[in-house]
């Protein structure tokens, strides 16, 4: 697949990038056309590298809530809390999604994240960054790239972040940028929410459901486009209807649903099987 390429001075180039402090004066990408990026709502979606099961559990649960109702998912592509929202927005399976990369488009960095950017442009997303190829991953190129990955949304999304984590670069050109910033709020003994948690005392929203996010969009009436998972059996339904409602731990679903500890292993075994449900780790479970 061929990098394209769009000078600023091009009619297609994104005009929410025009705007912002320092716009590129081209842009790289692999995959769907601009005008297919900027269609939809969209939000940004970042956090700490080192994601927690609390912070894969909440990414996957609203990431995949959002893009179930045609919302463009805009993230990093870097390892924790931002490939985890490209995974969900992928599982979701509805529509275009954006990872901004802080180096040439003829790498991906990191490369474990490789068959995930492949993934990402066989279900019709975009790969983007204002660097050619052969420019590798510089340190001040990370921070650079977060101003368009808040530049590219509509609101921004921090699931989890340190006290000192780069996340905050991309809250601090967010709010520059005039977007609405959003946070969700963890543990107050957790390292990795201490950003988040500083961020809502210093203005930014609580979000603690999709409907929170809908609300900063001005879409509160959005619905989803994807039917949630019917079980074939009363006892994968009563595991599916406690994983919609936000339960993940596995030791609390066996207790809620009642069942026996066999006939419960073996019904999330045919759950995952089946593509219903999918691992968060740490007996930690989510729904597809």
């Amino acid at each position: 697949m061929k990098v394209k390429n769009l000078s600023i001075n091009n009619s297609a180039y994104p005009s929410v990038l025009r705007t912002i402090s320092a716009p590129p004066k081209n842009l790289y990408y692999l995959g769907a056309e601009p005008a297919n990026w900027l269609q939809r709502p969209r939000v940004a979606v970042v956090g700490s590298r080192n994601i927690s099961v609390y912070g894969r559990q909440v990414t996957l649960q609203l990431v995949r809530q959002l893009a179930e109702r045609g919302i463009t998912i805009v993230s990093g592509l870097a390892l924790g809390v931002d490939a985890a929202a490209h995974s969900a927005a992928l599982a979701a399976g509805s529509g275009t999604h954006i990872a901004v990369l802080a180096h040439g488009l003829d790498k991906i960095h990191p490369a474990s994240n490789t068959q995930l950017a492949r993934d990402l442009l066989k279900s019709g997303g975009v790969l983007l960054s204002e660097y050619p190829e052969g420019v590798p991953s510089l340190k001040q190129h990370f921070i650079a790239r977060n101003r368009l990955v808040a530049g590219l949304a509509d609101v921004l999304l921090i699931v989890e972040a340190g006290e000192k984590s780069g996340t905050l670069h991309t809250a601090r050109f967010a709010l520059e940028q005039g977007r609405d910033v959003l946070a969700v709020p963890g543990n107050i003994t957790s390292p990795t929410s201490t950003g988040c948690n500083n961020l809502i005392k210093s203005g930014a929203t609580p979000v603690t459901c999709v409907e929170d996010i809908l609300h900063a969009l001005k879409l509160d009436s959005l619905t989803t486009t994807k039917q949630v998972h019917r079980g074939d059996t009363p006892e994968e339904q009563i595991i599916l209807d406690n994983l919609y409602q936000g339960v993940s731990d596995g030791y609390v679903l066996l207790s809620t649903t009642g069942l026996t500890a066999d006939l419960f292993a073996q019904t999330l075994t045919t759950l995952e099987l089946s593509g219903k449900i999918r691992p968060l780790g740490s007996n930690h479970w989510a729904p597809l």
